[in-house]
């Protein structure tokens, strides 16, 4: 049983023919503006651009943000590696605060106490899809001037006050990877909230050129005016996303069951103190994007994790704590102890889910998490 099945929906392999038959593989084409007007009406942001990936949404955010040698950028080590490389690629110093032992998203009581006169900007990681306290953070950010990105690689179609993840921040960043609700195989979108960033963030995803203002006739040429990278997805990528576009609603029902399910039948095992369930705040309408357990010991989680793979049950950890990472040592610092990053990363694991995954599969990894809670 993997971990994850990445499928498709509907009309995945009729719009390859279609981008086929169109001859415009490359980025930008009709599938690319489709997607982009999906998300905009979805989320409600101002401008989404589709990208290549959640990384390079973010790397673009930090680019709009400015970000530049020696400024910080306030976010949990509980992450992947590509928050804080947004940063650093800029030259900027990821500073790490702890997270919540609830949700597992960075403590909003912790960041004021980490700003100083370098801070620039606040990332924010809707962890597993529910939703950080966003309404504090930016009350934060509004108090000393900063810039807040979002970053939901995990959290579309999930939602924080009736608001869709990615569209409450200045710049918010999705990704459709395989492993996510919707996808693509790779790729991501870069959803801007603040006008000011609209029109520089076309010119950073065309390489540094005006080329979007040439196609919509605004200059007669177009030409290099700033940095920039490649940041557009092929239209192959476009056209099977566009299609999960098409499903969510159903993708999403058969996550929600399969994490219901989980939840339920687990649930005795959290009353009894044997593990602890996933957190989702009433505030939060969460996505099913990620089912993990706490085992209560270190010991626990390896035994849990050895005997899983013994049965051929894709179950996983996650991240590994950025700030004890070589390059978070050489690159960033922390601010202050992280004992909650640190105990949650060292016992959760992940259980396998995707949309389609049968019940009776969910009851038998239930029930060898049982027997390893138990002791059995």
């Amino acid at each position: 049983m993997p971990f994850n099945v990445p499928l498709p929906a509907g009309n995945e392999l009729a719009y390859l023919a279609e981008a086929i038959g169109n001859r415009h593989l490359s980025g930008d084409g009709p599938f690319t503006k489709r997607c982009n007007a999906w998300l905009e009406r979805e989320t409600g942001t101002r401008q989404a651009l589709l990208t290549h990936s959640c990384t390079a949404a973010m790397e673009m955010a930090a680019m709009l943000f400015d970000l530049a040698p020696g400024d910080e950028v306030i976010m949990p080590s509980f992450t992947f590696v590509s928050t804080a490389n947004a940063a650093v690629l800029r030259g900027a110093v990821p500073v790490f605060v702890d997270i919540r032992p609830d949700t597992l998203n960075i403590d909003e009581r912790l960041i004021e106490a980490a700003i100083t006169e370098r801070t620039r900007a606040i990332f924010v990681v809707h962890y597993a899809g529910v939703s950080a306290a966003m309404d504090e953070i930016m009350a934060i950010a509004d108090r000393h001037g900063l810039f807040v990105l979002e970053d939901a690689a995990q959290g579309m179609a999930a939602r924080y006050d009736g608001r869709p993840l990615g569209s409450i921040g200045h710049l918010g960043a999705v990704s459709f990877h395989e492993t996510k609700n919707v996808i693509a195989g790779e790729g991501g979108a870069l959803l801007i909230n603040d006008e000011r960033f609209v029109d520089r963030a076309h010119i950073l995803r065309e390489k540094g050129t005006n080329r979007t203002k040439f196609l919509q006739g605004r200059v007669d040429k177009y030409t290099w005016v700033d940095v920039g990278s490649s940041y557009l997805p092929s239209e192959l990528n476009a056209a099977f996303l566009l299609a999960q576009f098409e499903k969510i609603d159903e993708i999403q029902r058969a996550r929600h069951r399969a994490w219901e399910r989980y939840h339920r039948v687990l649930a005795p095992l959290a009353r009894e103190g044997l593990l602890a369930q996933p957190t989702v705040p009433q505030i939060c309408a969460h996505n099913a994007h990620i089912y993990y357990v706490t085992m209560p010991s270190v010991d626990k989680r390896v035994e849990l994790l050895r005997r899983t793979k013994a049965a051929g049950i894709g179950a996983v950890f996650h991240y590994v704590p950025l700030h004890s990472a070589p390059a978070g040592l050489r690159f960033a610092r922390q601010n202050g102890p992280l004992p909650v990053t640190e105990d949650s990363s060292a016992r959760l694991v992940r259980l396998p889910l995707w949309a389609g995954l049968a019940d009776d599969a969910i009851d038998a990894v239930a029930a060898l998490v049982a027997d390893v809670a138990r002791g059995r």
